[in-house]
């Protein structure tokens, strides 16, 4: 079939469209840029020169120190140990709220009961609900069950948090699927966790994909609950990077900060390439039912 010719004013609009485009990229990729040239520059080099200079010569001192020799505080071990503590922090929150999300999804959409969709609204209210309004009750019930100051704490509140957008997600995925597969399973005396297991989870992978990369960057970037649930010990790597910008020992050393900020987004940056596609195929999965 022979595609039709675009007439001259459409090649225009697309090409400005193009245009646009490209320049709103630029506009969001300016910041990270800055933000890379600092970090490949000496101190001396940034006072004298412009923003966009190229550096003289690249050097990866501050890259090295903010990892392992920057001040966070009262300690001057760098970066390094609070990454550890994210990572602490994020994959079982991650592992656990995507696995309550995904049976609560398939309860409500698949195993409807009396009230259902009425607990399925009351959980969304949990989408809503500002990090500031949950503070002082999340902070008595860590320190009754004493878990307060503890990486467990602070995963447990990720959890808490993150269930209502895993369980929104993993239910308008469901819904989309064929009841036909559920009723033959059943049929074939299939019970509740073997058609879980067997029928439903083998084809969740783009929602499972959402939950990962929404919840994994969530809790990653989040300084809120980290500050005021974690303990010296156990901070998060964004409690670290704030700790590191407002501490300094003789002047400032902005190359030092810059490198920091930007291995603290590493990760999130890796996850949104390598999975960024399956990100907006999940979430338009379940957008036809629900």
């Amino acid at each position: 079939m022979v595609k039709p010719q675009q007439t001259l004013s459409q090649q225009l609009l697309r090409y400005g469209l193009y245009a646009i485009l490209a320049v709103a990229a630029l506009v969001y990729l300016l910041p990270l840029w800055v933000m890379l040239l600092t970090s490949l520059k000496d101190v001396e080099e940034i006072r004298s020169g412009t923003l966009l200079s190229l550096p003289g010569s690249i050097n990866f001192d501050a890259w090295s120190k903010a990892w392992s020799g920057a001040c966070t505080g009262s300690t001057c071990e760098g970066i390094a140990p609070f990454f550890a503590n994210s990572f602490k922090i994020v994959i079982p929150a991650v592992l656990i709220s995507t696995l309550i999300g995904a049976l609560n999804g398939y309860v409500l959409s698949l195993w409807k009961f009396r009230g259902s969709e009425l607990l399925f609204g009351a959980m969304l209210v949990g989408c809503f609900i500002p990090f500031q309004v949950i503070l002082l009750p999340m902070a008595r019930m860590l320190a009754t069950l004493g878990l307060a100051n503890t990486t467990t704490g602070l995963v447990a509140v990720h959890v808490t948090y993150g269930v209502a957008f895993t369980t929104l997600f993993f239910r308008n995925f469901y819904v989309g699927l064929p009841k036909e597969l559920i009723a033959a399973a059943r049929l074939d005396g299939a019970g509740f966790f073997f058609i879980f297991r067997r029928v439903v989870l083998p084809l969740s992978t783009p929602i499972i994909v959402v939950c990962v990369i929404w919840q994994f960057t969530q809790i990653w970037n989040d300084f809120l609950f980290g500050v005021v649930f974690s303990g010296s010990d156990t901070q998060p790597v964004t409690v670290a990077l704030n700790n590191l910008v407002n501490t300094s020992f003789g002047g400032k050393e902005y190359n030092v900060d810059m490198a920091a900020a930007l291995m603290a987004a590493l990760p999130t940056l890796l996850v949104y390439v390598l999975a960024g596609k399956y990100f907006v195929r999940g979430l338009t999965a379940g957008a036809v039912k629900g």
